[in-house]
């Protein structure tokens, strides 16, 4: 009997080191070959925008250059990072290598996350979860900070939770990562947050004789923290940035991603809170409290901002993996091997495979954002007139700041804030008819950019004073009259 389990953990050995690398490669190729999905967000303009107005300033943005009706006011970027990357990236390869790079960091995310998983949990376990955070992650899969964020996010949890798993504390290695993440993404205040639960839960579990110092420990831990995430060009200012974006209120809900889930139809999230409830019922799975509590915090993300999905779809495996291996009696996997000859020579053989993809698929597709979020036509018409107060669609912001026109509202939602951005929807949508008159009013605009099937152009279309001067299938422009009234009851063109 000892000699079969000895045999069986020998031959599996060759698969547990392998698995990661396997799973890698396989989403970076099939999201390479489908890397226009990643740009379908107009987002990426005013990132690479500000990435290359600090690599010409070689300084970071603390005021408004880009809005008209902000310029000036405070505005930090806490992911100047991620957009200098992103801004290089774009100059030495254009759009390709913008997908390049984030598709580069979802592979190195996933094969973090199996790595992890792997030492854990059976390889046919691994692959359902990490499938099933494929699937969660997808709707907010795009070339945007975050993606460069998620492998540093993985890589901290995971190195948390395995000091949970040996009852111990955290390495101060791990620290460099969090200086990373806070330079990278605003979502490092997640990290911050995470080490008060993971290490109740580490000190918990400890010995009584042994529980202060644990403590001790672990409170060092998030001080030392708490002063790395401010190794920042702002300083303290990155934290606060975070709580500013929270506070907007209904303001994010105007904005897809941070929407609630809808169970009115089954998609991946939907389906996967569904099913996972199912089998805990069924099969009577128990953990211990705090990492219920963690694993309920990750649920109630997912479910009050979609784009949370991908912490639930990351975050729960990590803290799931080891009561979940223990109870079908999968004991710990040691660390892989160190790469011998014949592993480093697959290694290169799948780097210059990978690399051989990359410049085949990126000569013969053509990588762009999606054409509905960049009215180039209407642009470049607009920058004729060399109009200074335009009344932009919010889609339409990010592709305004890349051309170089003063933005009326733009994605940076923070800075806009709570009443400009209801406001605008409100115009815009024509929710709120008299709101769109004051707003043309208050800011002096002189043309409008919006959706040619927006509710907001059809009413210009017949309002006195406004005149269209260009329209194709995605944007139309009106221009103010000489002399236009912008009152609250406009005299409208009978049809």
């Amino acid at each position: 009997m000892t000699m079969s389990a000895t045999h069986s953990a020998e031959a599996r050995r060759p698969l547990q080191g392998l698995l990661p690398l396997w799973g890698g490669v396989v989403v970076y190729a099939l999201w390479f070959a489908a890397g226009n999905a990643l740009l379908r967000d107009p987002d990426p303009y005013w990132q690479i925008a500000v990435g290359r107005w600090i690599l010409d300033h070689h300084t970071v943005p603390t005021t408004d250059i880009y809005s008209f009706t902000m310029y000036g006011q405070p505005w930090i970027s806490t992911q100047w990072l991620a957009q200098v990357l992103y801004a290089i990236a774009y100059a030495g390869a254009g759009w390709t290598g913008v997908v390049v790079l984030a598709v580069a960091a979802l592979a190195v995310t996933m094969a973090v996350l199996t790595r992890f998983l792997d030492r854990r949990l059976p390889a046919t376990a691994t692959i359902i979860f990490v499938a099933t955070a494929l699937a969660l992650m997808t709707p907010h899969l795009m070339a945007r900070p975050h993606v460069l964020a998620m492998p540093v996010m993985v890589a901290w949890v995971a190195g948390l939770v395995t000091a949970m798993d040996r009852k111990t504390a955290p390495s101060f290695w791990l620290l460099p990562l969090m200086v990373l993440w806070a330079n990278l993404h605003g979502g490092f205040v997640l990290g911050l947050m995470l080490i008060g639960p993971i290490g109740i839960d580490a000190i918990w579990h400890t010995p009584a004789s042994a529980q202060r110092k644990m403590l001790l420990r672990w409170a060092l831990f998030g001080i030392a923290a708490l002063a790395a995430s401010c190794v920042t060009p702002y300083g303290w200012d990155s934290l606060l940035a975070s709580r500013r974006i929270l506070n907007l209120g209904e303001a994010l809900a105007l904005i897809g991603e941070w929407r609630p889930a809808n169970f009115d139809h089954a998609g991946p999230l939907e389906l996967t809170v569904l099913v996972a409830f199912a089998l805990a019922l069924w099969r009577g799975i128990a953990l211990p409290p705090m990492r219920v509590v963690l694993v309920m915090g990750f649920v109630f993300m997912a479910l009050s901002h979609v784009r949370n999905a991908e912490v639930l779809a990351l975050l729960a495996p990590l803290v799931l993996a080891r009561p979940l291996g223990e109870r079908i009696g999968f004991p710990d996997q040691p660390a892989a091997p160190a790469p011998s000859s014949p592993r480093g020579w697959l290694f290169a053989g799948l780097a210059l495979c990978l690399i051989a993809i990359t410049f085949v698929l990126g000569s013969v597709q053509r990588y762009a954002p999606v054409a509905t979020g960049a009215p180039a036509a209407a642009v470049t018409e607009l920058k004729k007139l060399n109009l200074s107060r335009v009344f932009n669609d919010y889609d339409f912001g990010g592709y305004l700041i890349a051309r170089g026109v003063p933005t009326f509202i733009d994605g940076r939602t923070e800075l806009f804030g709570t009443k400009l951005m209801v406001d605008h929807n409100n115009a815009s949508g024509l929710m709120e008819p008299d709101n769109l008159f004051r707003l043309l009013k208050d800011y002096e605009i002189e043309a409008t950019l919006l959706r040619t099937q927006s509710a907001a152009t059809k009413l210009l279309d017949r309002v006195d004073g406004w005149e269209k001067i260009y329209s194709d299938d995605i944007a139309t422009i009106h221009l103010r009259k000489p002399g236009a009234l912008h009152s609250v009851a406009p005299a409208v063109k009978a049809n």
